[in-house]
């Protein structure tokens, strides 16, 4: 058993958050009394008796750890006493569903100090012994049957923010989640290399990829695959997955599960003949590259928008030494030429969210290579953060810069021509920020030799 497992083994420290949101509040206001969440409702479909997909709010996860639908949390912030509500049983429920967790059975799972039904709510926060100066709640999300008339004063602008920002440094247990998420995406990852060479459908390797994810734990998806093919992976965020593979040059998979609610975010490009093309291959080269010199750039205190900022140096120096852009390197960068090739950010924080909470963009930054920069300011140890730079030939994006003479001055359109076959290329990775350094996260093959080497049965 490796150490993730072994820390996996235990529970899921939801009093240590409760602390740790504490201890920030108290750098804001004069913090005392009562922390109130409530947990993501059962929903119906609309004209249906069939519940929608269930996701749980994370920020009630991050304080109780708990996944189940229609449950509550209180933390008594003077006595550090969390209590966790769960649903009672329903009889006509239990014909359809089986029964529910009980109170006991949940005390042995969640790091909690109590388990209440939630029925008891209004009579467990009522109660004397309850402390009545200040619940702390998340704006909009009370319902309207739990009765808050007792307490003298209700704040419900800071906690949110709160949970948010301190869910950007993990500890060792959300590193172990974050861990296997990436462990069973890799897995995933390569099943789809191996099945590439023989498919005629993109849908096909959707289904490989999650089947994979199913079978070895990860239930859910992080967030929709994408699996795009040839021109397709000029689209950032494709998802109709369903293009016929034929005369396609590469396959673009940005893909992964999640594991107990936190995320894996992985991206792999790779020839769908098994081989890349002379012009796929510059630019996976420069892109590999991108992302190789840009994570050796990452420990604490780094600051993100120099990263990001190299990494369009890079593309830029690859670009020029293939052609496609020509010119002065420096009058190129300044012009934000290459913002046509790599229009989106570096990457984001990664935990109970995809794209997680705490990096602070700007999407009004009128700097167009900045705008779409998801994290701005400096890594903290203890964050994860996305390494995935991207070159894409998107006529959307590049033909407008081809007509604009301050921009068409630096791109050789002739040469550009035989590139917008590649479609994209995307390379991502999951990195933790050290003290003095980085661990990478993610252990699927990118080297273009193993990439290869594992699509033809090496």
């Amino acid at each position: 058993m490796d150490e993730a497992e072994k820390i996996l083994k235990g529970k899921y420290p939801a009093k240590a958050h409760a602390v740790k949101v504490v201890d920030y509040l108290k750098k804001k206001s004069n913090v005392h009394g009562v922390i109130y969440l409530e947990g993501q409702k059962t929903h119906m479909f609309e004209d249906s008796d069939e519940a929608m997909p269930f996701r749980q709010r994370r920020n009630f996860y991050y304080l109780s750890g708990c996944d189940l639908p229609d449950s509550y949390l209180a933390y008594n912030i003077e006595t550090t006493h969390l209590t966790l509500f769960i649903p009672p049983i329903d009889p006509d429920d239990v014909i359809w569903s089986g029964l529910p967790l009980s109170p006991a059975e949940a005390r042995k799972i969640y790091n909690v100090d109590d388990v209440r039904l939630t029925s008891e709510v209004n009579a467990f926060i009522e109660s004397q012994s309850f402390p009545k100066d200040c619940i702390w709640t998340i704006q909009d999300q009370v319902s309207s049957s739990t009765n808050l008339s007792t307490f003298t004063h209700r704040n419900s602008s800071l906690l949110k923010s709160a949970i948010e920002e301190c869910r950007v440094v993990k500890d060792a247990y959300e590193i172990a989640l974050i861990r296997k998420a990436n462990s069973i995406s890799t897995i995933a990852h390569t099943a789809v290399l191996r099945a590439a060479k023989h498919a005629k459908n993109e849908r096909e390797l959707a289904a490989i990829f999650l089947e994979r994810c199913l079978a070895n734990g990860a239930t859910d998806q992080a967030y929709p695959p994408i699996v795009a093919s040839g021109t397709n992976a000029a689209t950032l965020h494709y998802v109709k997955n369903n293009t016929a593979l034929w005369g396609q040059a590469n396959l673009l998979l940005d893909a992964a599960g999640q594991y107990s609610c936190y995320a894996a975010d992985i991206t792999r490009t790779f020839p769908l003949g098994g081989s890349f093309t002379h012009e796929s291959r510059q630019i996976y080269d420069i892109v590999l590259r991108m992302q190789t010199e840009c994570t050796g750039m990452l420990k604490a205190g780094v600051l993100w928008d120099d990263v990001h900022a190299r990494a369009h140096e890079i593309a830029i120096e690859g670009l020029l030494n293939i052609g496609i852009l020509k010119g002065n390197k420096v009058d190129i960068f300044n012009a934000r030429t290459s913002v046509a090739f790599f229009p989106h950010g570096l990457g984001h924080y990664l935990g109970l969210d995809t794209h997680d909470t705490g990096g602070h963009a700007n999407y009004d930054d009128a700097d167009s290579m900045y705008r779409y920069l998801r994290v701005r300011g400096h890594l903290p140890a203890g964050s994860v953060i996305t390494v995935e730079p991207g070159i894409y030939f998107c006529r959307f994006i590049i033909e407008p810069y081809l007509k604009d003479p301050k921009q068409s001055q630096y791109i050789d359109e002739g040469v550009l021509f035989d590139y917008w076959q590649v479609g994209g290329v995307r390379i991502e990775d999951n990195v933790l920020v050290m003290e003095e350094g980085w661990e990478n996260l993610t252990t699927a093959v990118k080297e273009r030799t193993e990439v290869e080497n594992v699509m033809n049965g090496a």
